[in-house]
């Protein structure tokens, strides 16, 4: 795991905290950035059965998890730590985002090509979205930590705050019970909103094998979105994951897996 400090102020910034799977192999090495409130650890299953092929480091991006806190939250730093994180790796990577760590890795892509050996995008086009993801960051911010002595605790009090089973059960892996905190610098998140929601405006393109990945339930990737898609990555190919929405990673592993595998082996 990268070394972070917890010191008065808060965490001091160093390389993101990863989670190895594997040994290095003769194929490319597999970085793996995670959504918005999520972490390394969310990743573990899949990170895991791929590692039996290659090497993977999943990371706990900014603001989230054991990485380090920070002020700044945009696609431009979150891509300058994945590229931190790659030079650590051997400088060149196949890479796999999530939701905002998809756009994180789009970023990469744009701003530090040479890195980036195949791209998968989960879930995700670098486009603005109009909804916000505030209402969790409110039932978040809205837990009594003085009534917690176990994460089912904070489940139940999601559940009267309205947030859905499976997400009780997602935020809560954030959760530092004996703390009585979240790893989540919910702050930074809440004021770097608008920065997670948009994408920056690029002019140019990365000319590498991508894959847009999407589940069939989720309404993040729409067809009005592949013109920019191939404006910026023209190699890019897209598929749809049945049965899944947004967290299709979690929702169908073994087909998440199985499409990843394809195409990071492909020719």
């Amino acid at each position: 795991m990268g070394l972070v400090v917890r010191g008065a102020g808060g965490y001091q910034k160093d390389m993101l905290n990863t989670i190895t799977h594997g040994e290095p192999t003769s194929r490319t090495p597999l970085l793996i950035a995670h959504g918005l409130y999520g972490s390394a650890r969310n990743w573990g299953v899949i990170a895991r059965r791929l590692s039996d092929e290659r090497q993977v480091v999943a990371v706990d991006m900014r603001n989230h998890a054991h990485s380090f806190w920070d002020d700044r939250h945009d696609y431009p730093a979150l891509a300058g730590d994945l590229a931190e994180v790659i030079e650590s790796m051997g400088g060149v990577a196949d890479v796999i985002g999530h939701s905002m760590g998809g756009k994180s890795a789009m970023t990469l892509a744009l701003e530090h090509g040479e890195m980036v050996h195949r791209l998968v995008v989960a879930d995700i086009a670098p486009v603005r979205y109009s909804h916000t993801q505030m209402p969790y960051i409110e039932a978040m911010r809205a837990v009594d930590m003085t009534q917690v002595a176990r994460r089912s605790d904070v489940e139940h009090q999601l559940a009267d705050l309205g947030v859905e089973k499976a997400l009780q059960s997602f935020f809560t892996q954030s959760l530092d019970v004996p703390g009585k905190r979240w790893r989540l610098n919910l702050d930074v998140l809440a004021k770097e909103m608008p920065n997670i929601m948009g994408f920056p405006d690029f002019t140019s393109h990365w000319d590498g094998p991508a894959l847009f990945l999407a589940g069939v339930e989720s309404d993040y990737v729409q067809a009005s979105h592949r013109e920019v898609i191939k404006s910026l990555f023209p190699n890019a190919r897209f598929a749809k994951i049945p049965g899944a929405g947004h967290w299709l990673h979690a929702e169908k592993p073994r087909e998440f897996e199985a499409a990843v595998r394809t195409f990071l082996n492909a020719a």
